[in-house]
Order: structure tokens, then C-alpha cells, then sequence
């Protein structure tokens, strides 16, 4: 048996990013927070470069020349500023000095004089686009673009000094664009009457065309391509029942790999553009699932980030067109044997309407045959989807003879844009029944202990927590919720003012949706609420403000009912300080073992 905070120590590494030189850089926890480290050789000593206590958030290197960009916020506020680190000398130069706005990085222009990245400056509600020389002190930057209400990426930059812009109006309803830096012209690619998702843009070999992931037509994504003269989307690897939901492109020699997620598994796909057309060739079979596809300057290589169930975060190099892979940063697990970790099965249960929901289910090694606790642990989102990824978490109830229970109710994405579409504004609650007949599925199972069911999820999750306990209080033992939404109006009011639009699409607005805001807020229900209650918050939290988590405290607080709350004054909506962590789950492991 281990504790929690042995689990909780193991190294997260992530963000791989090549450097002109063939270096590879990335984000790891080691220290307690992720920092900058780079390693010139496959499993060598890697070299700590950023020396903060806060996290960095991203780490992007120059495609020419000796430096990087990052950032980094303070107590997880979200207020990022980006910082330009020169591997010559290790000096680091701020390039943004605007600690009450947030700063989004787009990319590297193709030359790597400057950098291109958006901000809400401006107006807290809407972010704009800015192009700034690469080795300016700070706030050198050109406004090139002012942004509507909401959220605006960057998010390519092609050889003909054009950007690429992306505007959400929802999370899978996105804006595409073209934009002269120098002129403040933009040009809409994306179809104006059809609501489609994009993602992973590149320019192509010749810049004339786009490279994309997106839905546009189509229930799953797809590589696909956009026209600059013509603005026509098409396919270039078609869709199928599976999303495309990683892409990465080499201009110079137009290789391109890609990844399809299989039920949440990964499948990793390469090949080459030969007079557009794509042609596949051999790619590494993985485990588990991958993410943050990336060339090195070369093209020879890309790297990405794996993880199962059974391995850490880390980033593995692989060879172009062969299947060839190795790990270029073998994390150790501090000493808890890797044979202990269990992976899941994917199971489908029917709901109310006879929909089948997947979900991951994960005995304990030496499961009671009758007597077995279950974690019914929700995902946030709401447009995510839990995956086979490393939770070392889930692994240490696991090894405390809990069983986990994962589905992937109505909403998640992974299983098409219908499906991703079926909990939104008026259907909110359908996720929730989706979750009560999940709860039916596990008490069916011999191994279960119906009177010992926990709700657990964190963000949108803690909303699902919140809103299970009080809609169906009679299935819980108890439950934990991080960072959720007790009252969808007073979420709305107070969120950062630059989501509130992207969030109405989702869930409703405040303007024409208060009466359906009282109907399925948890809070107008909390006299329901039965079960002990652990909450856990972030006083820093820019979308979920603290609020949420005081008043359904103090409801429970009133009622008599047991309620624990733990909030962060240094946190904002995760917590990311391997200290703050332990403390978080030491608190909880007591809490559960009290009431479970």
C-alpha cells in the first residue's frame, strides 16, 4: 500500500517542442511545478532551464535561431505573460508587461524575427490579434487585428506573411480566417451558416492551401484542406466513425502525421502529400493515446506525448515512415511497481432513451467479490472525453480496492458532433440521467457495493457531482466536486468576462434563460443533497469563480449536512503545485475513508 503522495509525485512531462538544432524541449513537474527542460540526446540527463516557483504554462522554440517563448501566470490566474528565453546565453527577456490581461500564444513567424499571439488588452471581453518582434523588451507589439466579444486565437503563419485566425463562438462552432498583418484585411474561410470545428492549422507546402482538422460537413473530423483562393474545404483523409483529433505538417517536405482517437485510444497515422494528394506510409502502433504532434527542423522526426494507463506523461521520438519510436524521457513511477497499475475495459451501458453511453471500468486487482466501493469519476468539459491516460489518482484508489467507473455521457466529444450536441441549453440534465443509469449498469455487477458509490469530477464535472446529488440523492454515499457550478446564473455573471459569450452558446443565456438556469441549477435543489460533500476550489479561478463553491458550502452548512471545503488563496481552476496537490488529496483520502 502507498500513499497518495507518492502517486502524486511522479513526474508529468509534456509540450515537446524541437528546437532549430535538434534539441528537445519540453514541460516537466520535477520541481513541483512545470518548468522548462531540454535534452540533446534520447533518455539523457535532461537540463532545468526556467527557475520559477509558478508553472509555466507552454514552451514554443524558434524554427530558426537559438531561443523560445513561454509563459507564465501568478497563482493560477490565468493572466499569462510570454517571456523570450536565448539558449546562447540563458538570459530571459519579458516580452509583455500587462498583468491584468491574458496573453494566448499563436506561433512563430516562418523566419522567427517575430512572434504573433492574442490578448484581451483592450477589453477584458474581447481578445485581439498582436505581432510583436521576437527580441523586443516588453509590450513592443502592433495591434493587427480587434476581435469581437470572446475568445480569438492565432494560430498559423504562412510564408506570404498572412496569419490564420480562429474565433469560437462555441467550442464547436468556430470562426476561420485570413489575415494581412499589414493591412488589417480578413478574409472568412469558414462557411458562415454552418457551425464546424477546426483545429492543428497549417499552411501547406506551397501556401496556397490549409491543413486542418475539422468536422465541416461531417459528424467526426477529418484531415482536411481549405482553399486560400476559393475558401472550399475537403477532405483529405476522409471521416469515419472515429475522430482525426491530432494533425502536425512539415511544409518543407509535406509530411504529415496524424491521429485518429479509437474509442479514446490513439492511433497514430504518417505520409506525404504527392501533388496534394495524401499518400500513408508505415507509423509506430502505440498504446494508450498520444497528443502534441511535432517535427523536428528536419522533418525526420516527430515527437509527441504518450501516455496509457500504466505509463507517466512523456515524450517519445519517432522516425518518419518507419516504426521506429523511443522515449526520449523514461519517467520513473518512485518505485511503485508499474505491474500495479491497472487499465481499464471499455463497457457500454443503455440510458433512457436507449442510447448506448461508453464508459471505462476498473476493477482493483483483488476486487471483493461482493463488497467493492466505486468512484463514479465525471469528466469536465463539457465537450472532453475521458481517455486511457496515466491518472495517478485513479491508481492509488485503485490500489486502495476502489473501483473506477468513467463514462463518457452525452456531450463528451470523441463519438461525433451529434453526439457532443445532445446536452446542450435545455437538454442539460439528460447528461445527468445519463450518469443515474450508469449508477443502474454498476449495481448489476456482482463485485459492487450499491451503498458505496462515490460522485467525482471537477470543473463541468463538479457541476455533474452537484447536479447527480441532488437529482437522484438516494444512489451516493458521497461525493467530491472541484471547481463546479452551483448556480449557472451567478457562473455566468461572474466568469471571466471574455468566456461568458463562448459559455451562453453551451449553456444558455442570461439574458433569455434565467427561468432554465433556476430549473437545473444544483443550488436551487440543495435540500435534496443527502450524502457528505467534499469541495475543492481555487480563490484565483477565472472561470469558475470561488462563489460557486461558498454558497453551496454554505447551504449544506445551514441543512446540517456534512460538507468539507478546501480552497486554495494560490490556485485558480487546477491546481498545479505539487504541494498544494498532496495537501488537496491527503484531505480527501481522509474525508472518503471517514464516509466510505
Amino acid at each position: 500500500m502507498y500513499d497518495v503522495a507518492r502517486y502524486l509525485s511522479i513526474d508529468t512531462v509534456e509540450s515537446p517542442s524541437f528546437t532549430s538544432d535538434g534539441d528537445l524541449l519540453f514541460l516537466a513537474d520535477t520541481t513541483g511545478t512545470p518548468q522548462v527542460w531540454r535534452l540533446d540526446e534520447p533518455a539523457g540527463w535532461p537540463e532545468r532551464l526556467t527557475p520559477y516557483e509558478e508553472r509555466v504554462s507552454f514552451v514554443r522554440a524558434a524554427p530558426a535561431g537559438s531561443a523560445f517563448v513561454f509563459g507564465m501566470d501568478q497563482g493560477g490566474n490565468e493572466r499569462v505573460q510570454l517571456f523570450r528565453y536565448d539558449l546562447d546565453d540563458g538570459s530571459i527577456t519579458q516580452l509583455t508587461d500587462q498583468p491584468d490581461a491574458m496573453h494566448d500564444w499563436g506561433t512563430w513567424s516562418p523566419d522567427g524575427d517575430r512572434i504573433a499571439y492574442a490578448a484581451n488588452r483592450r477589453d477584458p471581453e474581447a481578445f485581439d490579434a498582436y505581432v510583436q518582434p521576437a527580441d523586443a523588451t516588453a509590450d513592443e507589439a502592433t495591434r493587427v487585428w480587434e476581435g469581437d466579444e470572446g475568445w480569438l486565437t492565432v494560430e498559423a503563419w504562412g510564408p506570404d506573411d498572412r496569419l490564420v485566425i480562429m474565433e469560437p463562438a462555441a467550442s464547436l462552432d468556430v470562426d476561420l480566417s485570413l489575415l494581412d498583418p499589414g493591412t488589417g484585411e480578413r478574409r472568412r474561410l469558414s462557411d458562415e451558416d454552418e457551425a464546424s470545428f477546426f483545429a492543428d492549422v497549417h499552411f501547406g507546402p506551397v501556401g496556397d492551401r490549409l491543413y486542418l482538422v475539422t468536422d465541416y460537413g461531417a459528424d467526426n473530423r477529418y484531415l482536411g484542406r481549405v482553399d486560400l483562393d476559393t475558401g472550399e474545404i475537403e477532405a483529405v483523409v476522409a471521416s469515419d466513425d472515429w475522430d482525426v483529433d491530432g494533425l502536425a505538417l512539415d511544409r518543407r517536405t509535406g509530411r504529415i502525421v496524424y491521429s485518429r482517437n479509437v474509442d479514446g485510444y490513439s492511433e497514430l497515422h504518417s505520409g506525404y502529400l504527392d501533388r496534394g494528394e495524401f499518400r500513408e506510409n508505415t507509423a509506430p502502433t502505440v498504446d494508450g493515446m498520444v497528443d502534441a504532434l511535432t517535427f523536428d527542423a528536419e522533418g525526420n522526426h516527430y515527437a509527441f506525448v504518450h501516455t496509457s494507463p500504466d505509463t507517466p506523461y512523456g515524450i517519445t521520438v519517432a522516425e518518419f515512415g518507419t516504426d521506429l519510436q523511443r522515449r526520449w524521457t523514461p519517467q520513473g513511477t518512485c518505485g511503485i511497481p508499474t505491474e500495479s497499475f491497472r487499465g481499464p475495459e471499455v463497457v457500454r451501458f443503455e440510458t433512457f432513451d436507449g442510447r448506448e453511453i461508453p464508459a471505462y471500468w476498473t476493477l482493483p486487482e483483488d476486487a471483493d467479490p461482493d463488497d467493492t466501493p466505486v468512484i463514479v469519476d465525471i469528466h469536465g468539459g463539457p465537450e472532453h472525453q475521458r481517455r486511457p491516460w496515466f491518472y495517478p489518482v485513479k491508481q492509488y484508489f485503485l490500489n486502495r480496492g476502489y473501483a473506477v467507473f468513467e463514462p463518457n455521457v452525452r456531450g463528451s466529444t470523441g463519438y461525433g458532433r451529434e453526439y457532443a450536441g445532445l446536452d446542450d441549453v435545455e437538454n442539460r440534465l439528460d447528461s445527468v440521467r445519463d450518469v443515474r443509469h450508469g449508477v443502474e449498469w454498476l449495481t448489476e455487477r456482482e463485485a459492487v457495493d450499491p451503498d458505496r458509490i462515490v460522485a467525482y469530477g471537477r470543473s463541468y464535472g463538479g457541476f455533474m457531482v452537484l447536479s447527480s446529488i441532488t437529482q437522484y440523492p438516494d444512489l451516493w454515499a458521497a461525493a467530491v466536486e472541484f471547481v463546479g457550478i452551483a448556480d449557472f446564473e451567478t457562473f455566468l455573471e461572474n466568469t471571466g468576462d471574455w468566456r461568458r459569450s463562448h459559455r451562453e452558446a453551451e449553456y444558455g443565456s442570461l439574458e433569455d434563460d434565467r427561468d432554465l438556469f433556476a430549473e437545473i441549477s444544483p443550488i436551487h435543489d440543495v435540500d435534496e443533497i443527502q450524502c457528505p460533500l467534499f469541495i475543492q476550489h481555487g480563490a484565483n479561478d477565472p472561470r469558475v469563480p470561488v462563489g460557486e463553491a461558498e454558497q453551496i458550502a454554505a447551504a449544506l452548512e445551514e441543512r446540517g449536512v456534512p460538507v468539507e471545503t478546501l480552497i486554495f488563496e494560490d490556485e485558480g481552476h487546477h491546481t498545479t503545485t505539487r504541494s498544494n496537490l498532496i495537501e488537496e488529496f491527503e484531505a480527501i483520502v481522509e474525508f472518503l475513508d471517514e464516509h466510505v
